[in-house]
């Protein structure tokens, strides 16, 4: 049986009473006991071969083994589960393990021991999976920020970090939580999704995917919006594989999450402050120095702050297919945030000036949302058009239309396009990129598909 089945059947569903493990103290007390003596060669990962992965668990093994040696009152059952579970809580992740290696669960949620939630196809599943209790969640916690180079204490109780195989993990513990640690893993797939996996999944139609593909070649700017889990990094991630191989890409992220094909790709990842509160580097310091680099395409993994001026100016000056995600409900929200926060930049800039820097960087919003069968979509693919007066105008290329919801609550639509010409194609043109075939196709917009424009306030 696979795993995603053994855990559908033994960890979804209502979680039982937590009852007292009767070796808690046992097992703490060995636990610190076998961080003190081995120290840092817990830490060992596979980067050096999985031989001396292999031994540090073995060392591991034959000190838990010596010290419940010392234990009277042990069946030799007890026993070998001890070493295990020790194992598992010191070397891995405890009760969390079998959840880390099913690549059908995409989130982990750790509200309390006894309350753990995982997210699988986008809807939200209850587990039996638990802790013996609370400070094995925190050992659990500590272990994996620990992993990282990172700490948290009450001097530091949250850490956002990025565990060695890509996953974002967050943790929160008192004071700042009320309720005990909470812990919340967003797990990094294994299989990278391109753009036909993500036609299969629904979330493109087979046209848009050829329109967005033609858009990178033609290094157009495109904005990739949506709310936290829409699935902005998947697709930022797909639509980068059509940058040629030729071109050097400097990526910069707040956790690094992009995995880029390409030969000539230079990851950077911010740095925040350490315990004495310096030494931190924010994106808009990354994005300065990117531009020192000679990049030929700048990926920005989120927008969230002050860089956002800086960005657009790279838009602006010769830095043409650049990549980017930002959280909004819309295209036209996605507009007012990256206003708002170029105004967090300290200038005192006229409205009018930014919009006109805004209208000229950006070429293309795309639209990404999570409906409520947990499916990920892409509602609506925008282009930024010119200034009219002191209003951005934006015109709707494709939107989605739902035409109904079957029993089993799955949502039926089509992203259908409204017939209207992208004024971007003369950019195609310039840069020998094929235009669509569906260009030419004279097919008038319907009342239901468009034309449908925007005038953004």
């Amino acid at each position: 049986m696979e795993l995603h089945e053994r855990l559908s059947s033994s960890t979804v569903g209502e979680a039982t009473e937590p009852r007292r493990d009767p070796f808690a103290e046992l097992k703490n007390r060995i636990h610190l006991a076998v961080i003190e003596d081995l120290g840092r060669q817990l830490f060992t990962t596979d980067a050096d071969g999985e031989g001396d992965a292999g031994a540090v668990r073995g060392k591991v093994v034959e000190e838990i083994r010596s010290r419940l040696g010392e234990e009277s009152g042990l069946s030799r059952g007890d026993r070998e589960r001890l070493i295990e579970e020790l194992t598992d809580d010191i070397l891995g992740h405890g009760p969390l393990e079998r959840l880390l290696a099913d690549d059908t669960v995409s989130e982990i949620m750790v509200n309390a021991p006894d309350d753990v939630w995982i997210e699988r196809e986008g809807m939200l599943h209850k587990t039996t999976v638990r802790f013996t209790d609370e400070s094995q969640l925190r050992r659990i916690v500590n272990k994996m920020v620990a992993e990282v180079g990172r700490r948290i204490d009450e001097a530091q109780p949250m850490v956002d970090a990025r565990l060695p195989d890509g996953s974002r993990i967050n943790a929160v513990i008192p004071p700042l939580s009320l309720s005990g640690a909470l812990l919340t893993i967003r797990k990094f797939g294994a299989e990278r999704l391109d753009i036909e996996a993500l036609v299969r999944l629904g979330t493109l139609s087979p046209e848009t995917a050829d329109l967005l593909h033609r858009c990178v070649e033609a290094r157009l700017n495109v904005l990739i919006s949506g709310g936290t889990g829409a699935g902005k990094t998947t697709l930022l991630n797909a639509m980068s594989a059509a940058i040629p191989d030729s071109e050097r890409i400097v990526t910069i992220e707040d956790a690094a999450e992009l995995r880029l094909a390409q030969r000539h790709v230079l990851r950077l990842e911010c740095r925040p402050k350490n315990i004495e509160g310096e030494g931190e580097v924010t994106i808009r310091d990354l994005l300065r120095n990117t531009l020192r680099m000679r990049p030929d395409r700048i990926v920005v993994g989120e927008v969230r702050g002050s860089e956002s001026l800086d960005m657009l100016q790279a838009m602006n000056t010769g830095h043409d297919g650049s990549l980017s995600t930002i959280h909004a409900n819309s295209p036209r929200d996605a507009l007012a945030r990256v206003e708002t926060m170029v105004m967090m930049a300290g200038y005192d800039l006229p409205l009018r000036a930014i919009r006109q820097q805004v209208a000229s960087a950006l070429d293309l919003i795309i639209q990404l949302e999570r409906v409520h069968d947990g499916s990920r979509k892409v509602m609506a693919i925008t282009e930024v058009q010119r200034m009219e007066s002191d209003v951005i105008t934006l015109q709707e290329l494709y939107h989605f239309h739902v035409d109904s919801i079957s029993s089993n609550r799955t949502v039926v639509g089509e992203l259908a396009s409204t017939g209207l010409r992208p004024g971007f194609l003369e950019k195609f043109e310039k840069r020998g990129v094929k235009l669509p075939s569906w260009v030419n196709a004279s097919a008038p917009a319907s009342p239901q598909n468009g034309p449908r424009r925007e005038v953004v306030a």
